[in-house]
């Protein structure tokens, strides 16, 4: 893709940081074919295992930006989560079946941080607008008019790249932001994780029937078990106050929780301070915040990572708009208007209240969400509504038995629909890195749909009539049997849902004779014309 579109400059993105979310990034601006340079500290990728589980709505971002099946065919596939009460014995569970109409991957997988580096790495290196520099470490930058320069140590000495934005995913303890004086509000708790992974045979010498991914609590302790690729992960807090446990201590702590078990080995520990602070903004000029360098959260319900790839979904798109002269500078503004309160109010939040919930406080975690559909969406990250008019109409929360009507900010449902040639289609590969015009409304009537002929915009009409062969949209037109998708979207017949590259809801509007498109596009991305 990285001639298809012409670039205002030549300068490439400077990004710096090689974690996960640093990669994710880098995948997705190469993905729409802006040159990148990734810079990375270190020589080789992270040993770090801190995350181990990846969300339903990561998953969805890596099959938007490429290399999702390498990830997949190295993990395990989670389908359910258990929650299992260690009074009673009892252990329930968040289904995530209940999600398969919604998204081709109804599980979240585990693998741990150490292991999925390497894979999104391997595909960015497949990349022809991406360079990869390793034992690079910036140690300064500046920004100009049109630019950012960087400078790095390296095993040769210093050198300065250019480049026309500069992302910083360096990491909790950031020097691009403190070099910036943005300002870091929130606290630190009064405890560390203990992170085990042991080897031990929970399936057939020591067989427990475990959910891959369990929370174990009663009233005065919790733990968390994790089945990994490789070995099994338990994750448990300590008072900042207590010695670090020996491995004797580790050892009887896990087995308190599993019960007695033969031949344990312990494969690594780590411990690590916990924390929930967020930065006073994530957008400065030309640089911009993300990942933890903009926002630490309590790493429960797998929050910490995941929501950094939130951060990685929503920015690439808007450079790429920007840098391919179809949008003004201010659509980055969006970035920081729209990822701050999801990391402030929203992952935060429910991170602290799922703590607080291990803890015993039953009551601040019933609120979050309530129903099997609404529990399983809202623990999967795909019920994150953005704040895509400026109206506050954000959440990261869905609740009920069943899906509720679609509102804008929220993520499309990657519904399947028939294609003009009659296979299956996924709606998240018709949208394919564009604005989509959705137009529900019935096809027979040869209703006026622009054609096809511009780059960032599209429009498909979806019926549950097949376009006639006369009609002249049969190449536009999804057939949508039984109303399934009008059903799941809660809109009636005669409505325009035009959908953002990032797979969110930019509108939602009767469509009419009044109604266009190509004036509501323009509107969300401040155009003066289409490209």
């Amino acid at each position: 893709m990285t001639d298809k579109y012409k670039l205002i400059t030549d300068k490439p993105i400077l990004l710096v940081g090689g974690g996960p979310v640093g990669l994710m990034t880098a995948l997705g601006l190469s993905r729409m074919g802006i040159p990148v340079k990734l810079f990375e500290d270190d020589g080789t990728f992270s040993s770090d295992t801190k995350a181990g589980t990846t969300l339903t709505r990561t998953l969805e971002i890596s099959r938007r930006y490429g290399g999702v099946e390498r990830i997949l065919s190295n993990a395990l596939r989670v389908g359910e989560i258990g929650e299992i009460d260690r009074i009673s014995g009892t252990t329930s569970f968040i289904d995530n079946a209940v999600l398969a109409d919604d998204t081709r991957f109804p599980y979240v997988i585990n693998l741990p941080q150490n292991l999925l580096e390497p894979l999104l790495a391997e595909e960015l290196y497949t990349r022809d607008c991406c360079e990869i520099f390793m034992n690079h470490k910036c140690v300064s930058f500046e920004q100009g008019e049109d630019g950012v320069s960087a400078t790095f140590d390296t095993p040769d000495g210093q050198v300065v790249h250019e480049g026309c934005y500069l992302i910083a995913c360096d990491g909790s303890r950031s020097m691009i932001r403190s070099n910036l004086g943005i300002q870091v509000d929130g606290h630190t708790l009064d405890v560390r994780y203990m992170l085990i992974d042991f080897n031990v045979d929970l399936d057939v010498k020591n067989f427990r029937d475990y959910p891959y991914l369990s929370y174990h609590r009663d009233e005065s302790e919790w733990m968390i078990s994790i089945r990994h690729p490789h070995c099994w992960r338990f994750l448990y807090p300590n008072k900042t106050t207590e010695d670090e446990p020996t491995q004797e201590e580790l050892e009887a702590k896990v087995r308190k929780f599993i019960g007695d078990v033969d031949e344990v080995e312990m494969l690594n520990f780590i411990s690590y301070h916990v924390h929930h602070r967020v930065a006073e903004k994530f957008r400065h000029k030309r640089v911009f915040l993300v990942g933890d360098s903009a926002h630490l959260v309590t790493p429960m319900w797998a929050l910490g990572m995941n929501t950094g790839m939130l951060d990685a979904s929503n920015l690439p798109w808007r450079l790429a708009w920007v840098l391919r002269g179809w949008a003004p500078e201010s659509l980055l503004d969006g970035y920081d208007a729209e990822q701050r309160p999801v990391a402030v109010r929203g992952s935060g939040e429910m991170a602290e209240a799922a703590r607080k919930y291990m803890e015993g406080e039953v009551e601040e975690v019933v609120s979050i969400s309530d129903g099997e559909w609404g529990r399983a969406y809202t623990r999967t990250l795909l019920g994150v509504r953005l704040d895509v008019d400026n109206s506050g109409n954000w959440s990261m929360v869905k609740t009920g038995e069943t899906p509720d009507a679609l509102t804008p900010g929220d993520r499309l449902p990657d519904y399947s629909v028939a294609g003009p040639k009659g296979s299956p289609v996924r709606l998240h590969d018709v949208i394919d890195g564009k604005f989509t015009a959705l137009y529900l409304t019935d096809v027979r009537r040869k209703p006026n749909i622009p054609a096809n002929d511009k780059d960032s915009l599209q429009h498909i009409v979806i019926c549950r009539y097949d376009a006639p062969l006369d009609s002249g949209l049969r190449d536009q037109s999804l057939l949508d049997v039984g109303d399934a998708f009008l059903n799941r979207a809660g809109c009636e017949l005669g409505t325009l849902i035009l959908v953002r590259p990032d797979e969110h809801i930019a509108a939602i509007v009767p469509f009419d004779e009044n109604t266009s498109a190509e004036v509501l596009y323009k509107q969300i991305v401040g155009a003066s014309e289409i490209s």
